[in-house]
């Protein structure tokens, strides 16, 4: 038994002399370790790596650029340019009467998010009862939403809520103090109108710290008060009223809403064949004037951004139902610094809303452009005298029924909600 044991320790001793050459064709290959069966994701080159990145969605790329930081630094040149699109705000609206009949329903209803995927239905204003009631919305720019108390404002200077829906962040602005405003102005003038506010930047996407703008007209002249927001710090300045605009009519027919295009801060005058203007850099206000073929009659038009190159553009239904984008530009067929850059005619599009009248000038009454999709999309919303509201797709041609499953529909404005862009930690690194 000894001798057994002895030459089993042998035969397992680890100094046994290797196998002949001969023999070693026939011996089993060792298993194939990990590294064998599939190669790292670290072998991949960077260029492949942002290739893949950039097919996935932007909520899984933003995922992915936790993972290490090469990642991080291969996402941040794989992010698109255009923030993403997560859905639309909107104050929903009652069913008017079909045309002549007034709209007798005018009940306020609070703001709701219209999420387009999963992802964003965590998207919320987070107001309470009464808030949601007391406030309405004035201005969604660069992932933030600015809203004002009921009823508007007419000539004392308002609080704004700003509220970050993705953090869920909220800050109560105080008013601008008249104190403010520089030396000799009339702190207490009888003939300031509020217009509306809106954002002006953001210093930071993912903290309250931002800059805002109350326009308002004092006397016949406009004026910019600037709100500085770092966290929950505020402060006031006022601007000088601007001497080269001459506010000659109603300041009521200022939309409270305004429009960022291009860079600039827009508002629409209702029945008017011009939008002031306010350079964000510079604070100074400016009359842009529309093409003159439009005419100074009742205006169905909107300002907005070619979806291609985000250029500025207006958007131009005519009593025909044939729908016209004017781009800015300088040539010699201008009109007014504008340019034809395409026509369609919706007509037959038009058709298939229920009821709509059949009759030229009868859908011309009913029938107006009350918003361009401000996240580039190439839609224009639609709105009708007592046929809902419905977004027309330019590149597609087709027409898609804004409702909602109570029974309302869309109220105006529409608001596209998205992201403020780049996030913060995916800032491109040189």
């Amino acid at each position: 038994m000894a001798r057994g044991k002895c030459r089993g320790r042998k035969a397992q001793a680890p100094r046994a002399p290797p196998p002949a050459a001969s023999s070693s064709s026939s011996a089993t290959p060792p298993p194939p370790t990990p590294t064998d069966k599939e190669p790292p994701v670290n072998a991949l080159p960077e260029h492949d790596l942002r290739l893949i990145l950039r097919r996935l969605p932007p909520a899984d790329l933003l995922r992915a650029a936790l993972a290490c930081r090469r990642w991080r630094r291969a996402a941040a040149r794989a992010l698109p340019r255009a923030p993403p699109l997560l859905g639309y705000f909107f104050h929903p609206a009652g069913v008017a009467g079909p045309f002549p009949l007034k709209p007798t329903d005018k009940t306020f209803h609070p703001a709701v998010f219209l999420p387009l995927d999963a992802d964003a239905k965590r998207v919320s204003l987070a107001l309470s009862p009464s808030e949601a009631r007391g406030f309405s919305i004035q201005d969604v720019h660069l992932g933030l939403v600015l809203l004002l108390p009921l009823p508007r404002p007419k000539a004392i200077l308002p609080r704004i809520l700003a509220v970050d829906p993705a953090s869920r962040r909220r800050a109560l602005l105080p008013p601008p103090p008249r104190a403010a405003l520089p030396g000799g102005d009339d702190p207490w003038r009888r003939d300031r109108s509020v217009v509306g506010v809106a954002l002006l930047s953001r210093a930071h996407p993912t903290r309250l710290s931002f800059d805002a703008v109350c326009f308002t007209v004092d006397g016949d002249r406009p004026r910019a008060w600037v709100a500085t927001v770092r966290d929950a710090d505020c402060t006031w300045r006022a601007m000088p009223r601007s001497e080269d605009v001459l506010v000659d009519f109603d300041p009521w027919l200022f939309e409270a809403r305004c429009v960022h295009v291009a860079g600039n801060v827009y508002w629409h005058i209702c029945n008017s064949s011009r939008l002031i203007e306010l350079d964000p850099r510079t604070l100074q206000f400016s009359f842009l004037p529309v093409p003159a073929h439009i005419g100074d009659r009742f205006k169905k038009y909107r300002l907005g951004e070619t979806p291609e190159d985000g250029r500025l553009c207006i958007a131009v239904l005519d009593e025909d139902m044939e729908l016209q984008i004017w781009v800015r530009g300088e040539a010699k067929w201008s009109d007014r610094g504008w340019l034809l850059d395409r026509r369609m005619c919706i007509n037959k599009a038009l058709d298939a809303v229920p009821g709509l009248p059949r009759d030229r000038t009868h859908r011309w009454i009913c029938t107006w452009i009350s918003d361009m999709d401000y996240a580039r999309t190439g839609k224009v919303f639609i709105k009708t005298w007592g046929y809902g509201r419905c977004a027309f797709h330019m590149e597609t041609g087709k027409l898609q029924r804004l409702e909602m499953e109570d029974g309302k529909e869309h109220g105006h404005p529409i608001w596209a909600y998205t992201l403020a862009w780049p996030p913060a930690f995916l800032a491109p690194e040189d």
